[in-house]
């Protein structure tokens, strides 16, 4: 019996090197690698959100149209508070409901996304954060459909759109950024603590009411607009009039202090979103 010997110096070496904060680079990759992941969630949300419905894509017409009949009668004939410019008072509301729904349903959305998919986290393993950004891009969805009645009604008015409608894409950006941050935290305290779910109606009805959605920015007495600006939704309002209306000047103020808290509250989100991450399968 021949003997058959072996050559352990030409086997392949596996080599492993530990580099420090490679972790955190590691997980933005796996963003990347699971980008499919993210588009399946948001595509599954879309098909479960007008799944035997019987008004189905008209919702999305509705309830921003309804919402402007009711503030154009309240607030427009009523309370006789003035429009921007020469823009009649129906169109004024309407370009601010649709950036102002896009954000409280993307919070909405956002803050119970964990609790929503809590089978998946608890089985499988992918970056938790994909769920609540999808939840983002779902509402985008019904922003479309939307945008498109704004210039139906645009037209019914003999109201051209200005050169800067191109716009209203980096502001609805900014909206959906703002309500990812603020997801982001909330979603994470939804895990842990279920009575934060009751919170987020709260935030976003009293948010339409301090927000100018039914009026114009314009009625805020002056030595109260830099505290008024305070409200990130304000810029982000008035920006989208600019954009789609041109009947006021362009907001650089409040859309300067809207990108900063933006910005904070994305740094905010994420810190904390990441913090907390590895212990939602577990509590969840």
């Amino acid at each position: 019996m021949t003997g058959i010997s072996r050559d352990t110096d030409t086997q392949p070496h596996t080599e492993i090197i530990l580099e420090a904060g490679r972790t955190e680079r590691q997980y933005w990759r796996d963003l990347w690698r699971y980008r499919e992941l993210f588009f399946i969630l948001a595509w599954r949300d879309v098909a479960v959100r007008y799944k035997q419905t019987v008004v189905g894509v008209l919702w999305a017409v509705l309830r921003p149209l309804l919402t402007m009949i009711v503030f154009t009668v309240v607030f427009g004939k009523l309370a006789k508070l003035p429009s921007q410019g020469d823009t009649p008072y129906a169109l004024m509301v309407f370009a601010a409901m649709l950036p102002w729904q896009f954000f409280s349903a993307s919070l909405t959305s956002c803050s119970e996304s964990l609790v929503g998919n809590a089978g998946l986290i608890s089985k499988v393993y992918f970056p938790r954060i994909t769920i609540p950004a999808a939840g983002v891009m779902v509402n985008g969805v019904d922003m479309c459909i939307s945008f498109s009645l704004l210039l139906l009604l645009m037209l019914c008015y003999s109201f051209l759109p200005p050169p800067q409608i191109i716009c209203v894409i980096p502001l609805i950006l900014l909206a959906g950024l703002l309500a990812l941050g603020a997801g982001l935290l909330l979603c994470s305290l939804n895990v842990a603590y279920r009575d934060f779910r009751h919170i987020v109606p709260f935030i976003t009805q009293f948010g339409l009411y301090v927000s100018p959605v039914g009026f114009s920015s314009g009625i805020i007495p002056e030595k109260w607009q830099a505290l008024y600006a305070c409200n990130p939704m304000v810029g982000v309002i008035d920006g989208f009039r600019w954009a789609v209306l041109g009947s006021i000047p362009f907001p650089a103020f409040s859309l300067s202090v809207s990108m900063i808290i933006c910005a904070a509250l994305l740094w905010m989100g994420i810190r904390y979103f990441r913090s907390t991450e590895k212990t939602f399968a577990d509590v969840i």
